[in-house]
């Protein structure tokens, strides 16, 4: 029987494959150079396109950075679980992991918040936002905790959301360096077993 013809793709189908190798171009981008030095020029030409095709595909540099923000930030949380304490421990761990098997989208988010914090005025809204609301579901979460007795009763949500943000952002930084430290999995196991222990009734 001879071969049959591959199938031509949908017009959505090509669409979509040319925001994914614009937006991987972005985050690489960003994550060797910096948000600031990104132009939609630079991301056609790193993508084998055009700058009308991003501007066609994004609209705009902004809507670029927060589409490579939006991607980046992106794991998987752990199931519920037991208990809010092990949901919690198992997130921190989770995050940890994704930092390290995604390098490229990971490091551009970093990048990214130490631009925000710096004033960047597009991408300080865009991360005040985002941290917030992680903020609220760590806080959420331990009053959770505290509420079926896997986290201590005097921990105040609010502080340890914070707390765990820090560990997280901290840590985050320091495995994607350049030299990565040595011994990943011990770090995040630390980290989670830290976390266990600052729960812990």
């Amino acid at each position: 029987m001879p071969d049959q013809p591959p199938a031509r793709r949908t017009q959505q189908e090509r669409r979509e494959e040319t925001e994914r190798k614009v937006l991987a171009a972005a985050t690489a981008l960003v994550a060797q150079h910096g948000s600031r030095a990104l132009t939609l020029a630079k991301v056609g030409e790193a993508a084998g396109y055009s700058r009308g095709i991003v501007s066609h595909h994004f609209g705009s540099r902004e809507n670029l950075l927060r589409a490579v923000m939006r991607d980046a930030r992106t794991f998987t949380l752990p199931d519920l679980g037991d208990s809010a304490a092990d949901w919690l421990a198992e997130t921190v761990r989770a995050y940890l992991k994704n930092v390290t098997s995604r390098r490229p989208p990971a490091g551009a988010f970093l990048q990214m918040w130490g631009e925000a914090i710096a004033a960047d005025p597009v991408l300080m809204p865009l991360y005040a936002e985002h941290d917030a609301s992680f903020r609220r579901l760590l806080a959420d979460k331990v009053r959770e905790g505290i509420r079926d007795g896997s986290v201590r009763a005097d921990a105040d949500p609010e502080a340890m959301a914070v707390s765990l943000v820090g560990l997280l952002r901290g840590i985050a930084l320091q495995l994607i360096s350049t030299p990565p430290p040595a011994r990943v999995k011990a770090i995040i196991d630390e980290a989670e077993r830290s976390t266990r222990r600052a729960l812990r009734p």
